[in-house]
């Protein structure tokens, strides 16, 4: 499962575990990352930041080989993560998304990658956020769409949308309206708009269903990568 570059690796988790695996998931934080659970006020919360973090530790150590625990990160201006200099030169990049119960773990090697998931739900204010949020062209799309598939196409733009701006590491919101996507195709290569102030350079995002009622995405540099998906399962040992 060793990462080439011509691949983006997607790992699929579910953080609802048994108390004896987020125990021993938890043994492998940082100081900091236990004190970041510690101030989530409800239990499961707190489990399933803990899972999410010892998940990507024991993703990040199988593929650089070493120990979970020993990993160390920094945060971008808007908290995107990152290995520490001391692991700088594995080229590695990777991106973690969650919603309810599911994560989507997404690494790379050698190009910068972003991951999103979203839960499928009813949103009362669907319609503003799309005039507020989406382009002229993205409004015209969903305007198209029959209602019963309008929440779909929504979170399909939404999730590809911050795929990509988790890849290039800027700040969400205010950026939605910097890229322009595809509401129903299963992939879409795009060029940034002029305004964008992140790396100059194309990109590819690809639509996920990790599960019924999911919508997933993800968004990395170039076009000729491919995808390969594993479900993750807790260690018995």
């Amino acid at each position: 499962m060793v990462l080439t570059g011509n691949e983006v690796h997607v790992w699929r988790a579910h953080l609802d575990v048994a108390a004896s695996d987020a125990r021993r998931g938890e043994s492998s934080l940082s100081a900091d990352e236990r004190t970041r659970a510690s101030a989530f006020r409800f239990q499961r919360d707190r489990t399933r930041f803990v899972v999410r973090r010892a998940v990507l530790r024991d993703l990040l150590g199988a593929q650089l080989g070493v120990d979970p625990a020993r990993l160390a990160f920094v945060y971008g201006q808007h908290g995107k993560p990152s290995l520490a200099a001391s692991f700088d030169r594995s080229n590695l990049s990777f991106n973690l998304s969650h919603s309810d119960d599911l994560a989507l773990f997404a690494l790379a090697s050698g190009r910068p990658v972003g991951v999103d998931v979203e839960s499928i739900r009813p949103i009362s204010d669907v319609a503003d956020l799309v005039r507020r949020y989406f382009s002229r062209a993205e409004n015209a799309a969903i305007d198209e769409l029959p209602p019963a598939e309008r929440h779909e196409a929504f979170f399909n733009a939404w999730t590809r949308k911050e795929a990509y701006l988790k890849a290039t590491g800027e700040g969400l919101i205010d950026n939605l309206h910097s890229v322009e996507v595809s509401l129903t195709a299963a992939a879409c290569d795009l060029v940034p708009r002029s305004n964008h102030t992140g790396p100059e350079q194309s990109w590819s995002i690809r639509g996920l269903t990790p599960a019924p009622d999911v919508a997933g995405a993800i968004a990395a540099a170039g076009h000729t990568w491919t995808i390969r998906c594993w479900q993750w399962t807790a260690r018995t040992s």
